[in-house]
């Protein structure tokens, strides 16, 4: 199924206006995955699908990716956790798991996520004989919990023959119910996400639930240069801004002033400069798949597209507030939400670590400024 810009417009309004319906830790918004699935989105980036990630169409998953995250950022964190779990199927399943794995997203419109971080009680996967495998441990920031039907969770694989970092998915209707901390999900922002922490101890799977060979999950550039997708949701909440801000300032007869058209003028120039980034990043992606050479350039590159988009939105999110003062800052005005989502959201793992990854990259590359990145 393909949707059209007409479709995709509306469809984005109303998860924009049912957004703040869902603010709140205990509320996932239902309606907003509905309609995705119902637009075929969960299936968009499967073989033979308009996005189909085989084919040189990064860019526009990205141009995807950001609209989402301007009509709701929570909505957009979990949508890309299931693009990104559709991926590593992509790279690492074998043909019966991806003939099943896709159907789950194609056919059921079940939610797929990854969930990866944890704390020092994390999961462990204990090989038990014959094919099986029993759980140990728990995940923090389990975006989408209790909604998510074929979470990939990662794990130390112990006790098989090859130990490492394991992948696996789980069929959550032939398991017993995962135990859920919601204590633990008291952010300032990205409340609707519910991303609580989840108790794996006990769940058993068999082999064909395993994803991958151990280690496989850090594998670059996919594990790094995954970025651009999470940076394009954010980049979406940076324009979610601007619009509103524009929107605000007309409602208030204040177009004519110089400061707020000032203010404006920058902000637009940021988010022309994020949309450049994102746009490079994916030609560059799709370059990488055509070739498979130059990894390390292709992870420095999407590195700096994160980089970049953070600093975007950090400079962004202030000149909006200056913008609309503390009247634009009131409920039930989408400021307030989205300048709170927007900044839990940015804070993404190792940003001092991508830096000097970058730094490293570029010091160890002795090609011309000018060259650097054909």
């Amino acid at each position: 199924m393909n949707i059209d810009s007409n479709q995709l417009t509306e469809l984005l309004a109303r998860i924009y206006a049912a957004a703040d319906q869902t603010d709140d830790e205990k509320k996932f918004p239902e309606k907003a995955f509905q309609w995705l699935a119902n637009a075929g989105l969960l299936a968009v980036t499967l073989p033979g699908h308009q996005l189909d990630q085989q084919l040189p169409r990064t860019s526009g998953l990205l141009q995807l990716l950001k609209r989402i995250g301007a009509a709701n950022l929570s909505v957009g964190r979990v949508y890309e956790g299931h693009i990104n779990a559709l991926s590593l199927v992509q790279h690492y399943g074998t043909s019966t798991q991806k003939k099943t794995w896709f159907a789950d997203a194609n056919q059921y419109n079940r939610l797929f996520s990854v969930w990866n971080t944890q704390a020092n009680d994390g999961v462990k996967i204990h090989f038990i004989g014959n094919g099986r495998y029993r759980l140990e441990g728990s995940k923090t920031f389990c975006s989408g919990a209790g909604r998510i039907q074929r979470p990939l969770v990662t794990g130390q694989l112990v006790g098989a023959p090859n130990e490492g970092w394991q992948m696996c998915i789980i069929p959550t209707e032939s398991v017993p119910e995962i135990p859920q901390d919601d204590r633990f999900w008291q952010p300032l922002g990205m409340r609707a996400s519910i991303s609580y922490k989840l108790d794996f101890t006990g769940v058993e799977l068999d082999e064909e639930d395993l994803l991958g060979k151990p280690d496989d999950y850090y594998r670059q550039p996919y594990f790094s240069g995954g970025a651009i997708r999470f940076a394009a949701v954010q980049l979406g909440g940076a324009e979610a801004l601007f619009d509103a801000t524009r929107s605000f300032l007309a409602s208030m007869g204040r177009t004519d002033d110089a400061f707020q058209r000032m203010r404006l003028a920058e902000m637009a120039c940021l988010i022309e400069s994020g949309n450049q980034w994102l746009n490079t990043a994916g030609m560059k992606t799709d370059e990488w798949q055509a070739s498979g050479t130059n990894a390390d350039k292709l992870v420095a590159y999407a590195n700096m597209t994160r980089t970049s988009i953070e600093e975007i939105c950090l400079r962004m999110m202030p000149l909006a507030e200056r913008s609309v003062g503390a009247r634009g800052l009131m409920r039930p005005l989408p400021f307030e939400r989205i300048h709170r989502d927007l900044t839990f959201y940015l804070r993404q793992p190792a940003p001092d670590a991508t830096l000097i990854d970058i730094g490293r990259f570029v010091l160890d590359n002795h090609a011309n400024a000018h060259e650097l990145w054909d």
